[in-house]
């Protein structure tokens, strides 16, 4: 993001997603969230689709600097039981401390299917998930990392979904910390 002002628009533009849904973003909404003057968000995002654009942008960073801070400090990613059990962590706080962020990506997902502007950054976030995980299975000794990092996304979203949105309710992070250790052991031999 360019300015604070943006961060603040996009960020409650995403809790906006989160609370209300697709119909309830709009430009007055994002000012009264923001506490900001009336006519603000647009001088930010003048159209509903630069409002979106805006806050999938930020809803990007926002998951980026979840996967940058699992990174070890000389920039690899964690291996074995730390990974399964940074996996489970990660799982689990989608689902609970940032569940409006999850909430917000699903209605922007669904936006995506619709509008190819949003197709394009929103394809981009996905190719990074999918880059993460792809070298975190080759940290642990999978032999196609490419392969097994898009099931392991296709994976994780599942969960995700079903905690948010389906029946499934909020897995307790022991129980993902020992799904992840078993897929991590099918994906990688360890």
């Amino acid at each position: 993001m360019s300015s604070q002002r943006e961060v603040l628009v996009a960020d409650a533009a995403i809790a906006i997603l989160a609370e209300r849904g697709m119909r309830g973003l709009t430009h007055r909404a994002v000012d009264e969230a923001a506490k900001l003057p009336p006519g603000s968000t647009s001088n930010h995002a003048r159209t509903r689709a630069a409002l979106l654009e805006l806050t999938l942008a930020r809803l990007a960073e926002r998951e980026e600097a979840v996967f940058a801070a699992a990174v070890t400090p000389d920039g690899r990613m964690p291996e074995g039981e730390a990974a399964a059990h940074l996996l489970a962590k990660m799982t689990y706080a989608a689902v609970t401390v940032h569940r409006e962020t999850t909430i917000a990506r699903y209605e922007l997902a669904l936006e995506a299917t619709r509008r190819p502007e949003l197709r394009k950054t929103y394809d981009e976030m996905g190719r990074r998930f999918r880059e993460h995980a792809a070298a975190m299975l080759a940290a642990a000794g999978s032999p196609d990392p490419v392969r097994h990092g898009r099931q392991m996304v296709a994976y994780v979203e599942g969960l995700l979904f079903d905690a948010v949105v389906g029946a499934g309710g909020v897995p307790p992070v022991e129980e993902l910390d020992a799904a992840f250790r078993e897929l991590l052991r099918i994906f990688a031999g360890m």
